[in-house]
């Protein structure tokens, strides 16, 4: 029966949790295998957001060594992104049912093969199918690594400190990612971008012994929701490819129009035969969490908020400042070390103590202080370090590490076995949207405000970068209202009391 699974596994749990407590009183060592798994699922953690990026700067060295045309220069993102944001609801939907500690096994194997073959490819063909897979097995393994991580750590001090170092994975793996690719592709070659999940996954492999194993595997029975998954694998996929194509053609290009219009009649779709099947895919109860659904959303605003902002860094380093792929990389290590501190030395040690909000409503106003702050940055701006890229990295990093550490505890708080995959997968999936959303957004304000600079200024009067520099910060701008608009969304929907907000 269900609940006899789900009251066996309590009672494992709950076994841990006395005989750590026994062993402390006594005085005894922790053992360091407890820790294991916190190591196991930060190391996934990394890899899918560092995926995300890292091959980002290598994408020259591929398309020469390739013969890439450059028009399919872009897929060798988007095929990651498409599978990945398209498939982690009915990834949550199989770990739940297959088992999270199975799932995460197999997609950990599936990603690390899938990177070696495309490290190993030698047409365009073999890469975009490589990184299509990634994608898929990146969607299963997302929201099983997130499942275990909350099923594993119960305990409030402990789940602050996990909770923690998988926050800074989040927050710190995009801006590794950027210079792990700037310093592999110029000392190595650009397929050590993707060689290198494969030391990474055999490292995870190593611990995964230590993960418990989870009792409640095929707890919600009845089969898939094939109506559900086909909608929501339609309408994410199209929402997602939509956003991406909007990116470099344009809101008015047809493609991207039928795209958006159709993914948000799939959507709606996807909602109503929800809320009618016995066994729906992502049940409603998941979403109408108050304090859960303000974690979706304020994560969504957050990432929509600051993707532009790294395009943003990346440009000025590199086009402005003439700084080298690797130097490019080394300055936006401020925000990664911002982040970390946030995650794992704020967060991770007051999430215990405080309510979610106070984390929350505080980070994010960091975050549009920061944005504020780059959006006043010129192409001749003095002291350049000094007085902006260190202070508002520092600020957006400890933002983000507090936000993400929090949110991502929130997202899985009081939720069943039965839902705990589900509710893993919908958090990730916000987050892959409201980042399409923002870089989308944000490419479309920075270029309309670069037209206007130069018509205003005479297009032959000077050079682009002044103009593109103009452009980018009414971007930012833009993004610093975002990020004020989820300060507001936290303010209102969580309590000011209980770790929870609930």
């Amino acid at each position: 029966m269900p609940e006899q699974d789900q009251r066996d596994q309590k009672d494992q749990r709950d076994q841990r949790e006395r005989q750590d407590q026994q062993d402390r009183k006594q005085g005894a060592p922790p053992d360091p295998r407890h820790w294991w798994p916190l190591v196991v699922i930060a190391l996934a953690q990394l890899m899918i957001v560092l995926d995300g990026t890292i091959v980002n700067i290598a994408l020259p060295s591929m398309q020469s060594e390739l013969g890439m045309p450059d028009g399919d220069r872009q897929w060798a993102i988007i095929a990651y992104v498409l599978p990945f944001g398209g498939l982690l609801l009915l990834g949550g939907r199989i770990s739940g049912l297959v088992g999270h500690r199975r799932t995460f096994l197999i997609s950990l194997v599936g990603f690390a093969a899938a990177s070696a073959l495309g490290g190993a490819a030698n047409t365009t063909g073999v890469l975009f199918g490589a990184r299509a897979l990634q994608g898929v097995f990146a969607a299963a393994m997302a929201p099983a690594a997130l499942s275990l991580l909350t099923l594993t750590f119960t305990d409030p001090k402990e789940r602050g400190k996990a909770f923690g170092v998988y926050g800074a994975m989040g927050a710190a793996g995009s801006g590794v990612g950027l210079l792990a690719g700037g310093v592999l592709t110029e000392f190595l070659d650009w397929r050590w971008c993707l060689w290198v999940n494969v030391p990474i996954a055999v490292i995870a492999l190593l611990g995964l012994p230590y993960v418990p194993r989870d009792a409640g595997a095929g707890v919600r029975s009845g089969g898939l929701d094939i109506p559900g998954v086909l909608l929501s694998v339609s309408g994410l996929t199209a929402l997602v490819y939509g956003l991406s194509r909007a990116e470099s053609h344009g809101w008015d290009d047809p493609l991207v129009l039928v795209l958006l219009f159709a993914s948000v009649a799939l959507l709606v779709a996807f909602v109503a035969v929800e809320a009618r099947v016995r066994q729906p895919l992502l049940p409603p109860r998941v979403l109408r969490h108050r304090a859960r659904g303000a974690a979706f959303l304020v994560s969504a605003l957050m990432l929509a908020a600051l993707f532009g902002c790294f395009l943003f860094l990346s440009y000025y380093a590199q086009t402005v400042l003439g700084y080298s792929p690797v130097e490019a990389g080394l300055t936006i290590m401020v925000l990664v070390v911002g982040s970390l501190i946030g995650s794992m030395l704020i967060a991770g040690r007051l999430l215990s103590r405080v309510g979610v909000r106070t984390l929350m409503v505080p980070g994010l106003l960091a975050m549009a202080a920061g944005l504020l702050v780059l959006s006043f940055l010129e192409a001749d701006s003095a002291h350049v370090l000094a007085l902006y890229l260190v202070p508002a990295q520092l600020l957006i990093g400890l933002g983000l590490g507090i936000v993400l550490t929090a949110a991502t505890s929130l997202a899985t708080a009081e939720v069943g076995y039965a839902d705990m995959g589900t509710a893993s997968a919908a958090f990730n999936a916000g987050q892959q949207v409201g980042g399409a959303v923002g870089t989308a957004l944000f490419n479309t304000v920075a270029t309309t405000a670069t037209a206007a600079y130069l018509r205003d200024h005479g297009a032959g009067s000077g050079p682009v970068t002044p103009a593109t520099v103009h452009g980018f910060g009414v971007g930012l701008l833009v993004a610093t209202g975002i990020m004020l608009l989820a300060a507001l969304v936290a303010t209102v929907l969580l309590r000011p009391r209980g770790t929870h907000g609930a």
